[in-house]
Order: structure tokens, then C-alpha cells, then sequence
């Protein structure tokens, strides 16, 4: 058994961490239990005159014992039987009740949703910088739950960039795989994030959690004892036992950094993946198809990169995802043969009559202007800074601010997402972003695009190409169906499989692909 002194995590031993969510990353355990002891009693109030059945829902014993850790019917199902009751399982779509197992589940999601509506999320500031730690050294992140609101919580955090891969109970469903304590949706992200378990540390707080990373034969399984479980979690698979993420230590190495290969000398390996294939190729727009500029307005495409797409448009499907707004985009681009996706997503329009409908943002809209109004009032004035009002987003850029006033910049924008908590910053180069906290990007909208276009299949090879952390969600969607390529001059953490140093290299790769699009190749 190993004391907690000596939990380091090494690159040399290590690929990569998985994070459980509740009780873990973010302090959601505590509304969890609540909502469903709220959820249960009310159903356990029909059992009067029963004593095993209409005992109240324990939050220290029952939510620990029967519920905890596992995907939301499968916690049902095992209180209930804790207490000899029978319920049919119904469908998803049972109205929120005590009719169903399902019924009672909905039930227990709204009392949740309400909760994290009005008090948010809490994080814990210790596995968040436990977490930077880890991706500074080049070490993988990933996070599983089985909660179907995973995405919904990261986002309401802000903390959806923090991590490689999600494994939650929405893919529970869809690849019909089982929940803890079975070892598969810590497998599922390891899968994804293509590393070998024996090389994975598990982070867990629940009994469950532990015997199913121990199920999967993980490297290290680190529990953290938040509710005084030490002794159980060392019974059920951790190998070790913290209070804490801060008693974990990273070791410090070499900076990792990574070394990626240039799309135009691999194009060989390109065309390769390309054959007998249909290319698809999405780009970014802002230092992409042109250079980062000190002001939006100054991002003109140069007649050279024009005449490259126009000509590589007829040959292939060809997209622009931007953050700008999509009519924007569209006016500085001025080619009539692509598909636009402006506003990260929110905007979609293409020649082939494809329209996603923006309806996704509009509730959001009013939060939008008020949050326009606070930022453009306390910190509009500074020399140097421009609040660009977007459609579905606010920007604010300080690339040309003094340095020293960035930090109370950041500070002010933290500020006013913490008073709209509809909206989540982002990031970008040179910019603080303001956006709806929904689950939408551009990865999820690079997904839309090939699935309306009838692109999402074996026969295309999708293309993405982008420079900024936005497009790293991008990178994300394509791993195992597509090609990820990244524009820098620095190297930084990313997602994308080649890399381009400029706008030039990225003109001069577009050209590479006329001939490849042009008709059959080798």
C-alpha cells in the first residue's frame, strides 16, 4: 500500500489521467444527493404504514451505497430493491413522476437541473491546478461521469478546454456499454485518447469508481476520501488514498512539446489516407486564411489565397468556421461556392440550401446585450481595447492594451460571466470571449456540417485547419475519421495530427490538394 507522500505522477510512468466529475473535479455531489433524496421521499411517502419502504432516502448510507458513481437508472433500480420495491421501467420520454422508473428519474434530473441554475458550479481549485500541472508536462486529460448533464456542467464551469476526451452517460447510451462499477467507460476513454490502461492513473472518489478502474487493470487508482470512505475506497481498487489533490505531486521534466510533422513535407501520407476518397476541407478564418491582424476589420483575404479556394471549391465540398459573425465572414470572404459557419457554429449557411437554424442562441440574446452594456461601461474606455459585439458572443480584444491592464481586464470579464451565469468565457489569441453555455462549438458544428452534407461516412476524408484554441474542439472531432491541422509558429498542446507554420504554407497546402480533388489518383 502506498502513503500519500509518495503520490507522483510521472510523464515517464504516465500518459494520461482520467477524472472522475462528481465529488472529484467539481463539488456537484453534494446537489446530486440532494436532488435525489428530494426525488425519493416524496416517492417513498405513498409506502405509509410500511416501514422497510417509506424510511427516508439517507444521503450518507443509501445515496453512498446504492447510487453513487452510477448511471442514474442503475441507481434507481438498486435503492429500490434496497427496499423490496418493484417499479417498471417505462421510457425516457415518461413525464417527471413516480410511474416509472424512468418517471422517477426525470424527476430527479429537473430537481437537479434546478439546483446548478441557481447556485452554479462549484470547482475544486486544487484538482484544477492539479490538472494544469498535468498539461503542462504533456500529460493526457479525460473525465467520465455517468451523468447525462456532464457537458452541461463542464460548460456551466468553464471547464470543457480542460479536458482531451468526455466519456459520460450520453455515451453510455449510444455505445451501449455499462456504468460502474464495470471497467468500460474508463476503457472508452482511454480508447480515445489512445493510450494503454496500464499507463493511465484513475482519479476517484466513489467505491464504485474504484472497482471499476481496478476491473480494467489501470496503472494507478488515486481515491480521494472526501466523505471519511479511505478505508472503503482502499477495500473497492485505490491503490492509494488522498484528501486531496493538492497531496498529488507532478513531476516536473523536460517542457513538453510537441512535434508534430508539416502537412506540406507528409503531403505524401496525405494523399495516402486520401485514396479512392472524397476530401472535405474546413478551415479557420483569422490566421488561417489570413495573418492575425492588430484589428478584425484589417483581416483581408489576399488575392493569391482567393483565387486558390475559388478554384479548390469546385472541386470538393469547402467550408469557413469562424468565430466571427457569419455574415461577416461571408462579406470578407465573398465566395458564394462555400459553406459559412459563423459565431463558432451558431450560424450556419451553404450554396447546397444547408441552414442550421440559429434558434440555439436566441434565447440568449437579451444576457448578450446586457453583458455588451457592463463591459463596454467599465472597461470600454482603455486605450487599446475593442468590445466587438457579435451576434451570439462578445469579443473583447487587447492586443493593442497596455500589458499591465490585461489582468484587471480578465478580471472584469470573469466578473460579468459570473452575473450572467447563461453566459462562459472563452479564449482566444489576444481575446476574452463571451458566449451562450450551451453545449456547441466548432467541433460540434464541423460534425453538423459533414452529417448534413452527407460527408459522415468511410468514403470522405474530412479536412480541418485552424490556428487558435477554438479550433481545438475541431481537432477533437476528427481524431480517428479525419486529418487535424494546426497553424503556429509556436508549439503548443493540441489535438491536430500535422502542423503549418504561416497563412502562405496554408495557401500553398490548399493548392497541393487542386490536383489530389482534381479526379483519380494513385
Amino acid at each position: 500500500m502506498l502513503n500519500s507522500e509518495y503520490v507522483v505522477i510521472s510523464k515517464k510512468s504516465f500518459d494520461a489521467v482520467i477524472f472522475d466529475l462528481d465529488g472529484v473535479v467539481t463539488r456537484t455531489m453534494s446537489t446530486h444527493a440532494a436532488a435525489w433524496k428530494k426525488a425519493f421521499d416524496e416517492f417513498l411517502s405513498q409506502y405509509k404504514g410500511n416501514s422497510a419502504a417509506e424510511r427516508p432516502f439517507d444521503i450518507e448510507t443509501d445515496y453512498m451505497i446504492y447510487v453513487d458513481g452510477k448511471p442514474r437508472l442503475e441507481g434507481i433500480k438498486s435503492f429500490l430493491q434496497s427496499r423490496n420495491i418493484n417499479l417498471s421501467t417505462g421510457n425516457p420520454k415518461d413525464e417527471p413522476g413516480f410511474t416509472s422508473i424512468h418517471a422517477l428519474g426525470n424527476l430527479k434530473n429537473g430537481y437537479f437541473l434546478e439546483q446548478i441554475k441557481k447556485r452554479g458550479v462549484e470547482v475544486y481549485q486544487s484538482t484544477l491546478e492539479f490538472i494544469r500541472k498535468l498539461k503542462a508536462q504533456g500529460i493526457k486529460t479525460g473525465i467520465i461521469s455517468s451523468s447525462k448533464n456532464c457537458a452541461l456542467i463542464l460548460d456551466s464551469a468553464g471547464l470543457a478546454e480542460m479536458f482531451d476526451v468526455r466519456v459520460d452517460g450520453v455515451d453510455l447510451i449510444k455505445l451501449k456499454i455499462p456504468g460502474k462499477p464495470a471497467p468500460d467507460m474508463f476503457e472508452e476513454a482511454a480508447r480515445q485518447m489512445g493510450v494503454e490502461p496500464a499507463r493511465t492513473v484513475v482519479i476517484e472518489d466513489a467505491v464504485s469508481g474504484g472497482e471499476a478502474a481496478k476491473a480494467g487493470n489501470f496503472g494507478l487508482v488515486i481515491g480521494i476520501a472526501r466523505l471519511d470512505n479511505k478505508k472503503d475506497l482502499l477495500e473497492y481498487g485505490a491503490h492509494v488514498v488522498v484528501n486531496d489533490a493538492a497531496e498529488i505531486s507532478v513531476e516536473k521534466g523536460a517542457k513538453a512539446t510537441p512535434q508534430l510533422s508539416s502537412a506540406i513535407d507528409n503531403f505524401a501520407q496525405i494523399k495516402k489516407l486520401a485514396a479512392a476518397k472524397r476530401v472535405a476541407i474546413f478551415l479557420d478564418y483569422d490566421g488561417t486564411l489570413t495573418p492575425i491582424v492588430d484589428t478584425p476589420e484589417k483581416a483581408i483575404l489576399s488575392p493569391e489565397t482567393r483565387e486558390v479556394v475559388v478554384d479548390l471549391s469546385k472541386l470538393c465540398p469547402l467550408g469557413i468556421i469562424s468565430g466571427r459573425d457569419m455574415q461577416n465572414v461571408k462579406t470578407l470572404v465573398d465566395i458564394d461556392s462555400l459553406i459559412y459557419a459563423g459565431s463558432h457554429g451558431f450560424e450556419i449557411t451553404g450554396p447546397s440550401g444547408i441552414k442550421e437554424s440559429s434558434s440555439k442562441g436566441i434565447p440568449f440574446l437579451p444576457i448578450l446585450d446586457e453583458a455588451e452594456k457592463e463591459l463596454s461601461a467599465t472597461i470600454g474606455y482603455i486605450k487599446g481595447l475593442l468590445v466587438e459585439r457579435k451576434k451570439f458572443a462578445i469579443a473583447v480584444h487587447y492586443r493593442l492594451v497596455n500589458p499591465a491592464e490585461v489582468p484587471d481586464i480578465e478580471h472584469t470579464v470573469d466578473e460579468v460571466a459570473k452575473r450572467h451565469k447563461e453566459l462562459r468565457k472563452a479564449y482566444g489569441k489576444k481575446v476574452f470571449e463571451l458566449q451562450p453555455n450551451i453545449d456547441w462549438h466548432k467541433g460540434k458544428a464541423l460534425l453538423f456540417l459533414l452529417e448534413a452534407l452527407g460527408l459522415d461516412n468511410d468514403s470522405v476524408l474530412p479536412i480541418y485547419i485552424g490556428d487558435d484554441v477554438t479550433d481545438e474542439d475541431a481537432f477533437r472531432a476528427l481524431k480517428d475519421k479525419g486529418i487535424a491541422i494546426v497553424v503556429w509558429d509556436k508549439p503548443f498542446p493540441t489535438a491536430a495530427k500535422y502542423s503549418l507554420k504561416n497563412t502562405d504554407e496554408v495557401r500553398k497546402l490548399l493548392s497541393m490538394f487542386i490536383p489530389l480533388c482534381g479526379g483519380p489518383h494513385e
